[in-house]
């Protein structure tokens, strides 16, 4: 039976006081998250998820860990976050290795300057949820799974800073070595412009000493996933996760025998996976993944290049785009057996290998990972595993105090500033217009039906001329009642304003802060004080688009 978990220092109740007086979003209600996370959160379709389980944030995971043995992977654990300088590495990896200990896991793709802020949230809630559990009496540890072995270029390789002419978008440049991994790669010489333009636009004595202290973890010849480790626990210090880079030789050697096993129970996944497929379209909701007939969760890299591995009749597989490769499957058991690091999951796969080799508890997944994992799930049945829970992570919003002064005073809520169809004129009009457009409105509609039954004794021919007529005095209205929004805007030239910083604050470049900016743009800001108030502020409960206040 699931039971409530009691309080920690962060769940205090100054800190509590302290997020009641930040203002938030409810998200359903916004329809800021897709389709089925939504669901989940209303207590919907969450069969769709078995054998994997949907934690809402107020019980605790399942009665016990999963036995598993990680004693040679928490060695290696300890000896590779002692070289990121974590204070608190080799005591997490005692932790891990004990098979009572319960594991919280989150990760990401290893983004240039931390990637977008909602890597971070992700290493804060298990950090968050493993000291909860812990002040329940539960030994418990958290994991971030770092993703070398991904190969999106693009989507590691640029980072958006806040400046006071907007944001700053920096990229280190077109992808010189496409589908090469993540993890094999370095930033190269394209580096020292992106920071020397990062100083340029972040002036002020702060600033300068941040952008120091990043162009010492990121130099030309480091490798993505080292300085993403190196700046998480610059950021996170001792309650940093225990930072897991996906192509460590210890890790790869763990999924060895699970590798094998979705090699040889290929056939059992593609027809697991098609009847969840049906299942879910079933209920109405978009495939996350598109089904590809014949495509394995399995990647191979072979010249440099990650390739998705493709079955063949025959008990054969090709490497997808790569033309006359085509091998028996002995030849991929054989790879997985002598060099484990050329054969990686892929999204599909990733969550149970990984889960597989760190006996996890509770899975803290963004949006779209909750969006796809009904698709992921048959694979633990498969294998044979402990499935975890699933925890959608809490989404945040960084605003100073002199911002949520600005709300304040503004006619403006944070559901509208951060709605993606806000029509600003009107919304800063406050519906005044329709103080001076609704009596208008009312005694046309009045004129209008004493004109149609008048028209109509006439003529009943007159109904269709009357409609049209009817239709182009209703537009005219609506755009009038648009110009006086806009009237009514412009009195208020420093209202608008400021609803247009906030705005972007909210929603830079047009989309939710949390994506776009990156986690290493408010430390400078804010300095130390930013982490802390993360920690402080945020609270374990999904359902709401939360301020964090740094000050």
């Amino acid at each position: 039976m699931e039971t409530p978990l009691t309080a920690t220092a962060s769940d205090s109740s100054s800190s509590a006081a302290s997020r009641t007086e930040r203002p938030g979003v409810d998200l359903r209600s916004a329809s800021l998250l897709p389709p089925l996370p939504s669901a989940f959160l209303a207590g919907d379709d969450r069969d769709l998820l078995e054998p994997l389980a949907f934690l809402a944030g107020e019980e605790a995971p399942p009665a016990a860990p999963p036995a598993t043995d990680r004693r040679e992977l928490a060695s290696a654990l300890a000896v590779a976050n002692a070289a990121y300088g974590h204070p608190a590495g080799a005591a997490l990896a005692g932790k891990l290795a004990d098979p009572a200990t319960r594991v919280v896991v989150t990760g990401q793709q290893p983004g240039l300057f931390g990637g977008p802020i909602y890597a971070l949230s992700k290493a804060v809630a298990a950090a968050l949820w493993a000291e909860r559990l812990e002040a329940a009496g539960e030994p418990a540890a958290a994991v971030f799974w770092v993703s070398t072995e991904d190969h999106d270029f693009r989507e590691v390789s640029r980072a958006v800073f806040a400046t006071a002419g907007g944001p700053l978008a920096l990229d280190l440049g077109e992808d010189p070595s496409p589908l090469m991994p993540v993890g094999m790669r370095t930033f190269g010489p394209a580096l020292g412009g992106v920071l020397e333009r990062l100083r340029e636009s972040n002036p002020g004595e702060r600033w300068a000493g941040w952008a120091t202290r990043l162009a010492e973890i990121y130099r030309p010849d480091v490798r993505f996933g080292e300085a993403f480790c190196r700046l998480m626990v610059e950021l996170l210090g001792e309650r940093c996760p225990l930072l897991l880079d996906a192509s460590l030789p210890a890790v790869k050697a763990a999924e060895r025998p699970w590798l094998r096993r979705i090699v040889e129970l290929r056939s059992e996944l593609e027809a697991a996976s098609a009847e969840r497929d049906e299942r879910i379209a079933g209920r109405g909701h978009e495939l996350q993944v598109k089904p590809q007939p014949g495509a394995s969760p399995l990647f191979v890299v072979h010249g440099r290049e990650r390739r998705r591995v493709e079955w063949r009749e025959g008990d054969r597989f090709a490497l997808r785009g790569e033309d006359g490769f085509e091998e028996g499957v002995d030849w991929l058991l054989a790879a997985i057996d002598e060099n484990p690091a050329v054969v990686s999951p892929g999204v599909l796969a990733r969550a149970a290998v990984q889960d597989a080799i760190l006996g996890t508890s509770i899975l803290v997944f963004g949006p779209g990972e909750v969006s796809y994992a009904p698709q992921v799930a048959p694979l633990y049945d498969l294998l044979g595993l402990a499935p975890p829970a699933v925890f959608l992570r809490p989404q945040a919003l960084v605003l100073g105090g002199h911002q949520l002064d600005k709300l304040a005073g503004l006619e403006l809520s944070l559901d509208e500033l951060v709605a993606a169809d806000l029509d600003l004129d009107r919304a800063l009009a406050g519906g005044r217009e329709e103080d001076l457009v609704a009596p208008a409105r009312a005694g046309m509609e009045e004129l209008l039906e004493r004109l149609k039954d008048g028209a109509l004794r006439i003529d009943p021919n007159l109904e269709g001329p009357w409609r049209k007529t009817r239709g182009q005095i209703e537009r005219a209205l609506e755009a009038f009642a648009g110009r006086a929004a806009s009237a009514v805007a412009r009195r208020g030239e420093l209202a608008r304003s400021r609803a247009e910083d906030l705005r972007s604050a909210c929603r830079p470049l047009g989309a939710l802060q949390e994506r776009v900016l990156s986690a290493a743009h408010f430390p400078g800001k804010y300095g130390e004080r930013f982490v802390e108030a993360f920690f402080e502020q945020l609270a374990l409960d999904p359902r709401r688009l939360q301020v964090i206040c740094p000050g």
